[in-house]
């Protein structure tokens, strides 16, 4: 087989989609023992959006996906590989994209899968996805970012459940033969020696389903939020000088950091440690709060939106989460 391997991997189209209902710091202090000030003063967060009663993470998929093709200019149909990343599916099996694809209608000789990385999500599934395209098999890939992550935080406990909120963001990869453009370069890594810090252990092999484990609350986010914060602000610090010094740019090149939005006081240490100003950095954990894996493309497409990022800009992508793992990616718009 004949392949002409593309010049660059470049993001072509971005899209989001969150849920219609907002939920405020305020809203919670209906049931809960807490207010807005002390939720915003630790977080940064004062609302959140939920998704609707039989609204599924394949769903807000969908809504992402539709507009990041349609900013590519492409269609379903020039779709040659779907990659989604989630922490809460909407079952075990088939994967959210298999579930994806067939509500796009795109065709079905393509490869279509699920990956967990938690909130490092979208930067693993997009060098996952860009080196699978630079073999020259893929010309178009979606990759997409969904999370109900109200499904699995328990509601009476706000010392998490006020941090997270629902969400999808989604972008189109596309083949390219410009050169020194588009996915620069990329950084992964996770250690998976301290897991307690932040998982849910219950519903799969290890701690199957059974009336013990939902009595015991097991099927929702466990956080030790101190240790997390603490990790979170040093490696993805380190990372993204790291992706920085592989790709040969420095920090003052940078036109955007695109942090995963989990605390606005994580997201102004790693700045201030990286040396870029406040008006380089997007911030919108405001009002959204924490959508693991799809608070990166989320952003994204609001900052392109915003018309935030011109042509030639280095925006830089940079995520922690569960695992745990994490990521940077520098891209070249």
């Amino acid at each position: 087989m004949d392949l002409k391997k593309p010049n660059s991997i470049v993001i072509s189209g971005t899209g989001s989609y969150v849920p219609e209902k907002s939920l405020t710091n305020d809203d919670l202090a209906k049931f809960l023992d807490t207010s807005d000030e002390w939720i915003f003063e630790r977080s940064g967060i004062r609302r959140r959006h939920i998704a609707a009663d039989g609204e599924a993470t394949s769903d807000m998929a969908l809504e992402a996906s539709k507009k990041a093709l349609e900013r590519a200019g492409i269609g379903a149909s020039d779709v040659d590989l779907v990659v989604v990343t989630t922490v809460n599916p909407d079952m075990m099996f088939p994967s959210t994209a298999c579930l994806l694809q067939a509500k796009l209608g795109i065709r079905n000789n393509i490869p279509c899968f699920d990956l967990s990385a938690a909130c490092s999500g979208f930067v693993y599934g997009v060098e996952v996805a860009t080196r699978m395209m630079q073999s020259g098999l893929y010309k178009n890939a979606l990759v997409v970012s969904s999370e109900k992550m109200s499904s699995i935080v328990d509601w009476e406990d706000r010392s998490t459940c006020v941090l997270f909120g629902d969400g999808a963001g989604a972008v189109v990869l596309s083949a390219s033969d410009e050169a020194d453009t588009g996915i620069i370069g990329t950084v992964l890594g996770a250690d998976g020696s301290d897991t307690a810090m932040l998982r849910m252990p219950a519903g799969g092999s290890l701690m199957p389903t059974s009336a013990e484990t939902v009595a015991k609350k097991l099927h929702f986010v466990q956080m030790d939020g101190r240790e997390v914060f603490k990790h979170a602000v040093k490696i993805m610090q380190e990372k993204a000088l790291e992706v920085l010094d592989h790709c040969g740019v420095s920090a003052d090149k940078v036109s955007l950091l695109i942090p995963h939005q989990a605390n606005t006081r994580i997201i102004h240490s790693v700045a201030k440690r990286l040396n870029i100003p406040s008006e380089k950095v997007y911030v919108n954990i405001e009002n959204y709060a924490n959508t693991s894996s799809a608070s990166i493309p989320i952003a994204l497409d609001e900052a392109a939106r915003a018309g935030k990022i011109k042509k030639g800009d280095y925006v830089l992508f940079v995520a922690f989460g569960a695992g745990l793992t994490w990521g940077a990616t520098l891209v070249k718009f």
